[in-house]
């Protein structure tokens, strides 16, 4: 280790990424501060990415530890690290990629330490899939004037960019928790939160005909975890560095609140329907969602 703590240096690391960054822009990508809560299946893909980008500091939180069951898609996860706090073990494994990286780790706490940490970071990556917390991330954002990548709970990878402007994700798709302090957020509420993201992401993607309906049906019931895959989650974790890129680098483009999903099976990319067109498919995904839920 000490050999590789010798021959490290910042310079080379990232000599490679001249072409798609210049000087300039890898000394802003270094100086930069990412925060992500949640560091294990698609914050996790995000974060790796983004330290092999080169970014220098990061605020990484999580309240989970890896289990067997993460082996299959989270990029931190590895058989010596099976029981260790996720946020810990990412820690230590970017840290060997880079030592020189600036990290703060934090736990169950984050939500209430959000005030300090947004006007620290220079955008925020939601890999949380707790909706009390992710609630108060979005308002917390929205108040320190801070942009926030997130993605859909799809089977086909995607990437939204909520900018301080833009409607919170509770806004915008009408869940029971507009309105609510967070911290009075009931499990139930959180269900009915996914049902309703779940209905977005039917009615503007082809997402079900690539997953198994009956398994699906079982997870929106509450009878089984919900099912994830490594290319989907290192997918949509890699559109979701690519944005942040964007947004520290100041450069145009990239997608909007809403978002997109891209299809590796057509493949094409599958934007939000138009409303016309979204209001008669939801009245059909809301027929087969009801039906699959009997």
């Amino acid at each position: 280790m000490t050999d590789v703590l010798t021959a490290f240096t910042y310079a080379e690391m990232t000599t490679r990424n001249r072409g798609f960054v210049n000087e300039a822009e890898q000394l802003r990508l270094r100086e930069a501060c990412v925060f992500i809560p949640g560091v294990g299946g698609m914050g996790g893909a995000a974060f790796m990415a983004l330290v092999r980008a080169g970014i220098g500091r990061f605020v990484i939180a999580d309240l989970d530890v890896f289990e067997v069951s993460n082996l299959n898609r989270q990029l931190f996860a590895r058989a010596d690290t099976i029981g260790v706090l996720k946020a810990e073990a990412a820690a230590k494994l970017a840290r060997e990629i880079n030592p020189e990286l600036q990290i703060e780790v934090l736990g169950r706490e984050w939500a209430d330490r959000l005030p300090d940490i947004l006007p620290r970071a220079d955008v925020a990556i939601n890999g949380t899939d707790d909706a009390a917390a992710g609630a108060e991330f979005y308002r917390q954002c929205r108040a320190h004037g801070r942009t926030l990548i997130d993605a859909y709970a799809s089977p086909l990878p995607s990437v939204t960019v909520v900018r301080p402007q833009d409607p919170r994700l509770e806004e915008r798709l009408g869940y029971p928790t507009v309105g609510v302090p967070w911290q009075a957020i009931t499990r139930d509420m959180g269900v009915e939160c996914l049902m309703k993201e779940i209905e977005y992401v039917l009615v503007h993607s082809s997402s079900h005909k690539y997953v198994d309906l009956e398994v699906a049906g079982q997870v929106a019931a509450g009878k089984r975890s919900r099912f994830s895959f490594a290319t989907m989650v290192t997918m949509a974790g890699t559109l979701m560095a690519e944005e942040a890129i964007r947004q520290i680098l100041g450069r145009p483009g990239g997608t909007d609140c809403r978002g997109y999903f891209f299809n590796p099976h057509a493949p094409r990319v599958e934007r939000p329907l138009p409303p016309p067109l979204a209001f008669a498919k939801r009245m059909l995904v809301r027929r087969f969602m009801a039906k699959l839920l009997a």
